[in-house]
């Protein structure tokens, strides 16, 4: 590792070990944008509060507004109120450059702050930046630090890293193209690829559940399982973010990001180890498996739909073409439902489902794994009509745990069976505080631990499942569903799993 300490794998220690980041400066593109304030200003207060950054550490926000560097002290004070003396203290040392990220004053006027900090603060020449702008400056940026060189390593034992948010592009060919420009400046091994799913401990946990202990893992294949769910949830509508819906809809927004992550992980095989490479290089295996639909294939086995108005909480909410800065005749999906295929050993044959959309019942994203049929029932039809399929569900958020579906006999004279749920709860199970998604993935960053990050092939590859399916939608043609507000998706998503034999979970 570059900084020279030795760091537990996070899969496997967590944040009880005592991890620390090394000196260095975090730089944060788009400072003064919603990110910032709402996600990486309390991950970074919780991190000094646990005392897992280093005494010599500082932030330097830039962007576009006009702001001295009280005024982004200020801010950012603001941003995590009652934090602790910790964070006030953390916050004296932060500092702010304004400018516009094509301007190259903007890039000199970071270099001599940089250079400042070093001296003053011992941060070392260690850098990581975090690109939390707009995706359509994210190629700029790097050209513009590549230019100033404010992305070497001046002295043997420096890091200089890169962080990049999601959206990675906006589809396969402008994704290969960033990859152009950041592999131009930075290296593969010093690039960041953030999806804050990853840092959630229960998606961290479909592998310990997995891979630690043997009733599980003997059983997660094709021979016992016989269809997947996963479901990505959310109960708002697009707010006030019409604009950008407009631009990303639910396939670029959480599909193939969120999604196709979730995805990999309950397929991937056992990797060697459980390290950057053995997880990432099983993660990108799963993601080639995935077959990829032809286009006549498309409409069958894929379901895309927009909110109408509805009723949510007792309130009469608009539907999608009326919110704010959407286009009243809008194709945009806020909804989308799947089959897919996995073409190898392990999966073959069994169906996986996926859905994920906007103004449903909750919030909730959660994987369903349903086991096969038991090969005779022996119990009369009275005996056993409450009696469902054996169920593993991995809830991811927000009630994090997992339940496992099995048959019980229902107390009484009379012999009957039926469904029962065995739950287990990360609140209820353990004292130790959850970390933050960001917490855990910027400290990562920061010691240099690339394992909940995504790799350039993965990301691409991501982008090739989808692809077929962007290029469906160009025409206004297909089929565009429409659901009412507050319920759980059009019924043409119903018939998707209908025709298959199955039905939708409900969360």
């Amino acid at each position: 590792m570059a900084s020279g300490i030795q760091t537990p794998n996070p899969l496997i220690e967590g944040l009880d070990t005592g991890r620390q980041a090394p000196p260095n400066v975090l730089i944060v593109f788009g400072a003064s944008g919603d990110l910032t304030s709402r996600k990486l200003m309390p991950a970074l207060a919780r991190l000094a509060h646990h005392r897992q950054l280093p005494g010599s550490f500082a932030v330097v926000g830039v962007a576009r507004t006009e702001l001295s560097d009280d005024d982004f002290r200020d801010r950012m004070a603001e941003a995590v109120p009652n934090a602790g003396p910790e964070w006030g203290s953390l916050v004296k040392n932060f500092r702010y450059v304004s400018g516009d990220y094509a301007e190259d004053a903007t890039f000199e006027s970071l270099g001599k702050v940089l250079e400042e900090i070093d001296r003053e603060r011992g941060t070392g020449g260690n850098r990581v930046y975090y690109l939390a702008t707009i995706p359509g400056v994210f190629g700029e940026v790097v050209t513009q630090l590549g230019k100033f060189g404010l992305a070497k390593r001046s002295l043997p034992g420096q890091f200089t890293r890169i962080v990049i948010e999601k959206p990675y592009g906006r589809d396969l060919d402008s994704a290969e193209k960033l990859d152009d420009v950041v592999h131009s400046v930075f290296n593969e091994s010093q690039v960041y690829r953030i999806d804050h799913y990853l840092g959630k401990e229960t998606v961290q946990n479909v592998m310990a559940l997995r891979f630690a202990n043997a009733i599980f893992e003997p059983i997660w294949d094709r021979r016992y399982i016989d269809s997947v769910q996963i479901t990505v949830a959310e109960a708002d509508g697009v707010g006030h973010r019409g604009g950008f819906y407009e631009t990303a809809g639910a396939m670029r927004d959480i599909v193939q990001n969120h999604l196709l992550q979730v995805l990999a992980i309950t397929l991937m095989e056992p990797p060697s180890s459980m390290d950057a490479n053995g997880i990432r290089d099983e993660k990108v295996k799963a993601l080639h498996a995935v077959d990829i639909l032809s286009p006549d294939e498309i409409e069958s086995n894929v379901v895309r739909a927009q909110y109408a108005s509805g009723w949510v909480d007792g309130a009469e909410v608009p539907g999608y073409r009326d919110e704010e800065d959407v286009d009243p005749n809008s194709h945009t999906e806020s909804y989308v439902a799947m089959r897919l295929k996995v073409d190898n050993w392990r999966w073959a044959g069994v169906p996986i489902f996926a859905r994920t959309g906007k103004r449903l019942p909750k919030r909730v994203t959660e994987v369903a794994l349903q086991f096969q049929a038991v090969p005779h029932l022996p119990f009369d039809v009275a005996q056993s009509r409450n009696l469902g399929p054996n169920a593993l569900v991995l809830r991811i958020q927000p009630d994090e745990g997992i339940t496992l579906r099995f048959g019980a006999k229902v107390p009484g004279q009379s012999f009957r069976v039926r469904t029962v749920s065995m739950d287990f709860s990360y609140g209820a199970a353990f004292l130790e505080e959850t970390p933050d998604a960001y917490e855990r993935l910027l400290l990562d960053a920061m010691v240099g631990d690339p394992t909940l990050f995504i790799r350039s092939d993965e990301v691409e590859q991501a982008w090739r499942i989808v692809a077929p399916l962007q290029e469906a939608w160009k025409d206004p043609a297909f089929p565009l569903a429409r659901y009412e507000a507050g319920t759980w998706g059009p019924t043409e998503a119903d018939r998707l799993l209908q025709r298959n034999g199955r039905q939708w979970r409900t969360p």
